[in-house]
């Protein structure tokens, strides 16, 4: 009988986390241990490795997905495995699982098989407390605005103009419009508010973005949480909320430090979705990664069209990085899925993406994560696909076999690393105005026809140029099955419009978030969540994870 991931996981033999990161020139006195084998790193490790040369940045990323996802962290666990199986050091860095795809339906992000972190059930319940931390300052600043207006409002905040919602780390459908401050005077001012998950907070966007503690004080002061009655913006600084919030997260900014099944070094660290937030772990994680290894492999969320896209033109950009290799992972269903059952016609949408890749100038390689009902006929019409498009192909199995299993896909990575320098260039630059950059993104990375700007958006646009913020990069907020903003159009779709419903200020954040279609940032549990599932024995092990 085949065994779970979770079984997998808990029989593998893990090393103390000092050992691993004694393999990387990490001393033991620059960890904070959470337990055997969880630590974080001291910010004086950061400070110390500031003149080592950098390794290589190899992006994992994927075609549009399924809604079980298409392997993107197997993969990337996968190639750092291999790499380390042909002697090169390699270090993960990867995006922390939040609790509501966990409990729901999608799963947890600690990869599968043979390709996973550990200890599995820690990573991807609870952690180390970065998500609850962050979850907590983002409230923190909801409540002392909620206090502000209680007592007395010296702000002059517009009520109706409070941007500034609550967050919680789980699916919770009935949490997304809320009326607060019900119940009489002492209760607050009653008004309209609402949750989205933690994983959409400003704050984690920002604690991904940050260089360090100081910056991540100043870009949580940066944050435009309302507008008074004259359309002024109020800032999270003037609340005096920044300071307090940085304390709370002092620890969480730390990246932490882990291992894979075969005993390689991952850094997991920050957790953003890409279809509602910029998708990428975090700049600290990346940079560490790049210190510590040959190279880094590092994965970007959802298809590329979302996750990649916003870690060339936000993450590369805010961080000064520049990828040298591009991994796009596919599976036979996936492709199925894309061309409604039809693997010939899923190709279409595998082209595209790696057209989008090519834009940014940066050399690309399919990889097919190889499934036991996969046929050989089905594996060898990817191939002559990606033939055709000119693009490196390698099937990996690294589920199954781990590190051995993706040995093929390392040789071409490395092959291309030694013999095909990047040309690396964002889509659009600063100066472009808001409303060019989206459309630029939705026509050249989406294909879309045209973009419909609604009135709300339009009068957002005019605030921004109000502000000066125009030469913020875009955050698009679309749904990831679909280029479109429509979910049911699948493949690679073309003649379309995109709406663009709203466009949000995070100036703490340093960028625009484009709303697109009816995406929302709190995501509902399915009908049967994976929560049902899920156990723990008298001796507190963890069953039903995945």
């Amino acid at each position: 009988m085949r065994k779970s991931d979770i079984e997998i996981a808990q029989a593998a033999h893990m090393l103390p986390i000092a050992e691993v990161a004694a393999k990387y020139g990490v001393d033991a006195e620059h960890l904070e241990n959470y337990g055997k084998y969880k630590a974080k790193v001291c910010y004086e490790l950061l400070d110390s490795l500031k003149e080592r040369p950098d390794g290589r940045l190899v992006l994992v990323t994927a075609i549009s997905p399924t809604p079980a996802g298409e392997g993107k962290s197997t993969i990337t666990i996968g190639l750092a495995q291999g790499l380390d199986r042909l002697g090169k050091k390699a270090v993960v860095a990867l995006r922390e699982p939040s609790l509501g795809p966990c409990m729901g339906a999608k799963g947890g992000a600690t990869g599968g098989g043979l390709a996973q972190v550990v200890p599995m059930e820690d990573i991807n319940l609870h952690f180390t407390g970065d998500f609850h931390a962050i979850g907590v300052a983002h409230n923190l600043l909801s409540a002392m605005i909620d206090n502000h207006l209680h007592h007395g409002n010296a702000l002059n905040i517009d009520p109706r103009q409070i941007s500034w919602r609550r967050v919680v780390d789980m699916n919770d459908r009935a949490l997304r419009q809320i009326t607060i401050g019900l119940g009489g005077k002492t209760n607050g001012i009653p008004r309209e508010d609402g949750f989205q998950i933690v994983v959409a907070s400003e704050v984690m966007a920002i604690l991904c973005l940050a260089d360090d503690l100081a910056d991540l004080k100043n870009k949580l002061g940066d944050i435009i949480i309302a507008f008074t009655h004259d359309n002024q913006p109020v800032f999270c600084r003037d609340i005096g909320a920044n300071t307090a919030m940085a304390a709370l997260l002092k620890d969480a900014i730390k990246p932490n430090l882990v291992q894979t099944i075969e005993n390689s070094l991952a850094i997991i660290h920050g957790g953003p979705f890409a279809n509602i937030a910029h998708g990428c772990n975090s700049v600290a994680a990346t940079k560490l990664a790049l210190k510590l290894g040959d190279i880094c492999i590092t994965e970007a969320g959802f298809g590329a069209d979302l996750g990649a896209e916003k870690f060339m033109n936000i993450k590369c950009r805010k961080a000064g990085l520049s990828p040298d290799c591009a991994v796009l992972v596919a599976t036979i269903r996936s492709l199925k899925y894309n061309g409604g059952g039809a693997l010939e016609k899923g190709m279409a949408n595998l082209e595209r993406h790696i057209a989008n890749l090519k834009i940014f100038g940066v050399p690309v390689i399919v990889a097919l994560n190889a499934f036991d009902d996969d046929t050989a006929a089905e594996r060898q019409m990817v191939a002559d696909a990606c033939q055709k498009m000119e693009a490196e192909y390698a099937l990996s199995e690294v589920w199954g076999r781990g590190g051995e299993g993706g040995i093929p896909l390392v040789e071409r990575v490395l092959h291309i690393l030694e013999n095909q320098p990047a040309k690396f260039s964002f889509l659009y630059n600063d100066e472009m105005p808001p409303r060019d950059k989206i459309t630029k993104i939705c026509k050249d990375i989406y294909g879309a026809n045209a973009v419909q700007f609604s009135r709300r958006a339009r009068n957002a646009l005019r605030r921004i140029r109000r502000l000066k913020l125009e030469h913020l990069p875009i955050c698009m907020a679309k749904n990831q099955y679909s280029f479109s903003d429509n979910p049911a159009l699948l493949g690679a779709p073309e003649g379309f419009d995109i709406t663009i419903r709203e466009i949000q200020i995070s100036a703490g954040a340093g960028f625009l978030v484009a709303v697109c279609g009816d995406i929302m940032t709190m995501p509902g549990l399915p009908k049967t969540p994976a929560a049902e599932k899920i156990d723990v024995d008298a001796a507190g092990n963890i069953r039903g994870l995945f």
